[in-house]
């Protein structure tokens, strides 16, 4: 992996680059990280910077880290690793090494942040704001009935937004 100037993200279809291709969201460093699949997440310009907005579920172990590293990563795959990012989405690293049954191989990127082998492209993101979904901020109700029907009193998602400093590219 060779570090890159951001300019390389316009040549990316980000709505496809994060609903389609999915990525991992991944905290820690190679001595002790967790990573989990997410395809919801934003990509645009805040504050001056370019930014990604990141949504974890406080329940989810990667959360976690998260809260703990000041940075996290968003690797995105080609379609050839679907497979380890569905074993990623779907089992906890609480519970089993998914990122080895995944066939995956951490890397530590300059800054100590923890990126992928495999990755055709890892963003290194540094936490501005975070913030929790509230039922009541829902202004649409069939938003939260739709998709936090199977969560009642449960948890929402937790929301970062975060500096994307670094990218990374095959």
């Amino acid at each position: 992996m060779e570090r890159k100037d951001i300019g390389i993200l316009a040549n990316e279809d980000i709505f496809k680059l994060v609903g389609k291709e999915w990525m991992l969201v991944t905290a820690g460093t190679t001595a002790g990280f967790n990573t989990m699949t997410a395809s919801w997440g934003c990509l645009g310009w805040l504050w001056n910077k370019p930014v990604a907005v990141v949504f974890v579920r406080p329940e989810r172990y990667t959360h976690d880290f998260i809260e703990d590293n000041a940075r996290m990563t968003l690797s995105f795959f080609g379609e050839n690793c679907r497979k380890a990012l569905q074993i990623c989405g779907t089992k906890s690293g609480r519970d089993c090494d998914k990122v080895a049954e995944a066939g995956l191989h951490p890397v530590s990127l300059e800054g100590g942040e923890v990126g992928f082998a495999e990755a055709r492209l890892t963003l290194v993101c540094r936490k501005l704001f975070k913030n929790e979904m509230l039922p009541e901020n829902f202004i649409d109700p069939e938003v939260l009935s739709t998709w936090y029907h199977d969560r009642p009193g449960g948890s929402l998602h937790s929301i970062y937004i975060a500096e994307i400093e670094e990218v990374y590219s095959e």
